[in-house]
């Protein structure tokens, strides 16, 4: 968690953590990593990469054990008199990789935000291209081939969901420990879909749970209001549309459907369905109305275009073994594990203090079964007492939050968002006094799944200019959950081509990378 010095004391930072790809390729074993930052262009055009040499443990850096920080930088192209200096980025997860963040989208960065920063990506330690990694594969068929066997190992009687798994808010925890720990080196900081700090660092991530039910509501509310036009699996009220999903749910329990589709085959279960749900629920004006078309095709006994809405490619070999000199570099899932595990508290629940917690987490929100599961995970024997090994120490142990931090910190959260609920970025702003909560009145997790003008004119404004909402500023969005086609027709012609336009679709294209990002796990 602590920052070189040249990231955290000569320029003031930019840093927006949302609480989540790379067209190109590029060797990291051909950088060498060094206590500073040397340039080396990278991927594509404009990219620069560099390799940042850090102590393993900074409590004893005499021992001469280093770890290296994988970053890349989309440069600024402004004159010097108007450089702002480095905005930092990280995806979150535990796991997501600010790299392949940047890769994909620092373009649409730069046009949300403007060309006076440099936009930075990294790869918090353990993760993806920064080493030491850990990894339980050497190469991506291995992973393919192996993850599924171990997933029934892993988790033999949970409803557990590898996207679960990958989408709780780590880059708010990233901000708000950096906040906390060093607060004199706060340049200026956005904290987008804030997790409850103090139930991230107990393990007991329940808090996050507290709108998951309030955003699957508004899947049925929204159906029901727009019609059959607008919602394939409508039905006359929200109840109604309750009742047909919780029918098919039951239904599918005892009959899954086989699928097979153009580019892989599986079978579309009880577990398969849930985690489709969630994922709508994640990005709902982006996949709810698939959902409903979706679900209406399985009512009618078809699950093909559920299937392909979530599929995920079969593994095929590159014959030509053209990537073969590039290191093998995917561990999301090991490294969420690790960092999930390691980050709080020893989690040593017997199986009935497991069952206790589950039950306690039902009465939170019936998606119990798949966000709450890495507790579970983090209480096996596996992470124990057998084969991994995690040191807690220099662990973070609060306090979380400092009187006086060196720019005031800028909190957003959605009205409903179901893994870090809205009342977290309340707590979280008065452990920072001074700090303002920014509520964009949208549905899914952090600002991203939605354009808003307003929203992203107080990014811009804040990190340009310094300049703060005023305490208690909601923005509206540019967007509809079940979309008519007069809706899109009116909103795109009334910005098309405008600069407004080009900005709603950059930040819509980064929304739609950080959950790929995040969705690379199991």
């Amino acid at each position: 968690m602590r920052p070189s010095s040249s990231f955290g004391s000569l320029l003031p930072i930019a840093l927006w953590l949302p609480t989540a790809l790379a067209g190109s390729e590029f060797n990291w074993k051909t950088l060498e990593a060094s206590t500073t930052l040397h340039w080396t262009p990278c991927y594509s055009a404009p990219l620069q990469c560099t390799l940042l040499q850090v102590p393993m443990d900074y409590s004893a850096p005499q021992n001469g054990v280093t770890a290296s920080i994988a970053i890349v930088r989309y440069p600024s192209t402004s004159p010097k008199s108007q450089y702002r200096g480095p905005l930092l980025f990280n995806p979150g997860g535990p796991g997501g990789s600010g790299v392949d963040a940047i890769v994909a989208s620092g373009a649409d960065f730069v046009t949300v935000f403007g060309d006076q920063f440099d936009v930075i990506g990294f790869d918090p330690r353990g993760v993806s291209y920064s080493t030491p990694t850990i990894s339980f594969f050497k190469t991506e068929a291995e992973r393919r081939f192996l993850i599924p066997s171990a997933e029934n190992v892993i988790f033999p009687s949970l409803n557990a969901s590898s996207t679960a798994l990958a989408d709780t808010c780590y880059g708010s925890v990233l901000g708000a420990t950096f906040a906390s720990l060093f607060p004199d080196k706060v340049g200026r900081l956005i904290i987008d879909g804030v997790e409850d700090m103090e139930g991230y660092y107990s393990g007991n991530l329940t808090n996050a749970m507290l709108d998951t039910d309030k955003a699957m509501q508004t899947f049925f509310d929204g159906c029901a209001k727009a019609g059959t036009e607008g919602c394939a699996f409508h039905a006359a009220s929200a109840s109604e549309i309750s009742a047909k999903l919780d029918a098919l749910s039951s239904a599918i329990k005892t009959q899954p459907f086989p699928v097979i589709a153009p580019q892989s085959h599986g079978i579309v279960d009880f577990l398969f369905l849930r985690n489709a749900i969630l994922d709508a629920v994640y990005a709902p004006y982006d996949l709810f109305a698939p959902l409903a078309h979706g679900l209406a095709v399985l009512a009618a006994g078809n699950a093909t275009l559920l299937y392909t809405q979530n599929e995920v490619p079969n593994f095929e070999c590159d014959c030509t073994n053209s990537s073969a000199a590039l290191p093998f570099h995917e561990n999301n899932f090991e490294s969420y594990m690790t960092i999930a595990c390691g980050d709080p508290v020893p989690i040593n629940d017997t199986v009935g203090e497991l069952q206790t917690f589950y039950e306690a987490t039902t009465k939170v929100s019936s998606f119990a079964d798949l966000l709450a599961s890495t507790r579970v995970v983090c209480a096996s024997p596996n992470f124990n007492t057998r084969g991994w090994k995690i040191h807690r120490e220099g662990r973070f142990q609060g306090p979380v939050g400092a009187k006086n931090t060196s720019f005031p910190l800028l909190l957003v959260g959605n009205t409903i968002d179901p893994v870090t609920a809205h009342a977290s970025a309340v707590k979280t702003s008065m452990a920072f006094p001074g700090s303002v909560v920014l509520t964009q009145d949208s549905v899914g997790h952090t600002s991203l799944v939605a354009p808003s003008q307003c929203t992203f004119g107080h990014f811009k404004a804040y990190f340009v200019n310094g300049t703060l909402p005023a305490p208690g500023t909601v923005c509206s969005v540019e967007a509809e959950l079940f979309p008519s086609g007069s809706y899109n027709i009116t909103v795109k012609r009334a910005a098309e081509n405008s600069e407004d336009w080009k900005v709603r679709e950059a930040a819509n294209n980064i929304g739609r990378v950080m959950r790929k990002i995040l969705r690379r796990t199991l």
